[in-house]
């Protein structure tokens, strides 16, 4: 029985129904169940959020099944509303989900608010597979405890150290430095690598905020402060960052790889 309030949004979850019965429809017998990961399934979801969601299938989409899922994904950022332009998320072959042996391989995959879909590593990361298990939202579908094993901490910790380096490169690669939203994806980023190292788990952008204002280095509050506070500008690709605050962000991110 597909999940009728799976967030507090009554749009999102009709979108959510929507995005569900064409996946069972393009589907068929492969379907095997939808589920919302990310910010929602953190208990962090709200408006300036994108929705996460992953979509089980017994096998790789055959040429047919793909196309229809493409024609769904191409329809839904264009009807009237807020969230069915605030999607994002990939549909995850089973076996490669059961085991972090899966990890990396590509799943047809469509990018927050986009209209075409790709095949991409994107969702198939430690961080999402742990998120998805003990924290997912079901929409229709099998408990995710019983379609993956455990994700170990040490393998979250790994892959939290492995970008830490080259963060701020990557992230300023394709996010304009003269853009606030981007200063403040920079230094969430950052948080959330440190708190994954630290505890082996994953937060929200929020909790990873607060959580590295109390347990970090206290020289580093202010700018989590104001990172935090400006998390309701939303995102405005003609917002400039505040004075100093990118050169605090790179900072910020460069403590970041050195202490964990």
């Amino acid at each position: 029985m597909l999940n009728p309030h799976p967030t507090r949004y009554a749009e999102l979850n009709g979108v959510l129904h929507d995005l569900v019965i064409g996946a069972q429809d393009a589907l068929g017998e492969s379907f095997v169940g939808a589920y919302l990961q990310g910010s929602f399934a953190l208990g962090a979801g709200d408006l300036h959020s994108d929705c996460d969601f992953l979509v089980v299938v017994r096998e790789r989409p055959d040429a047919d099944q793909e196309e229809a899922l493409r024609a769904l994904h191409r329809a839904l950022p264009h009807r009237d509303g807020h969230w069915n332009r605030h999607l994002e998320g990939s549909y995850a072959v089973a076996a490669d989900l059961r085991t972090t042996a899966g990890l990396g391989r590509d799943w047809l995959y469509v990018d927050h608010g986009w209209d075409e879909m790709r095949w991409a590593e994107h969702c198939n990361q430690p961080w999402t597979r742990w998120i998805l298990r003990e924290h997912g939202i079901t929409l229709v579908g099998p408990c995710p405890v019983e379609l993956m094993d455990p994700v170990p901490a040490e393998v979250l910790r790994a892959h939290a150290r492995a970008g830490l380096d080259t963060l701020a490169d990557d992230v300023l690669g394709w996010c304009p430095p003269t853009m606030a939203w981007c200063q403040r994806y920079l230094v969430v980023q950052a948080a959330r690598s440190l708190y994954t190292v630290r505890t082996g788990e994953v937060a929200s952008k929020r909790d990873a905020l607060r959580w590295s204002m109390v347990h970090g280095d206290p020289q580093w509050r202010p700018l989590l402060q104001q990172v935090l506070a400006d998390r309701d500008c939303g995102f405005d690709p003609q917002a400039a960052p505040r004075p100093g605050s990118m050169e605090a962000a790179r900072a910020f991110a460069a403590h970041v790889a050195a202490v964990a």
